[in-house]
């Protein structure tokens, strides 16, 4: 499963108050890089994600997820971590949305990069 098709899985109204769920949402899926999205249990018993910030958000929509198999998670906390990863918890509202609006930006990624 992709990002894009866990996000399309997801009960929409509970995620109304996520901007970056709604930029997700609203984001056209590009042909990506071959690259998954990493979801495991840490050893102090964190989920942690990894691989969810490199390439566009066209390209992170079609990551596919990779679970681990001890991780016996729904797809509601797995949409969860991942958004949680994505955001940089600390960040205001208007903070994730100026970053999200530039990472759009074809031009300042490939400078980022």
């Amino acid at each position: 499963m992709s990002l894009k098709d866990l996000l399309q899985s997801a009960n929409t109204e509970q995620y109304n108050d996520s901007p970056l769920f709604i930029q997700l949402s609203q984001t056209k899926p590009e042909y990506g890089m071959n690259h998954h999205i990493q979801v495991a249990l840490s050893d102090g018993g964190k989920i942690t994600v990894t691989n969810c910030h490199v390439g566009s958000l066209g390209d992170i929509l079609t990551y596919p997820i990779d679970v681990d198999q001890n991780l016996n998670i729904s797809k509601t906390q797995l949409l969860d971590a991942i958004l949680k990863e994505m955001e940089n918890d600390g960040f205001t509202a208007s903070e994730q949305k100026d970053f999200w609006d530039d990472f759009d930006n074809l031009q300042k990624a490939k400078i980022i990069r």
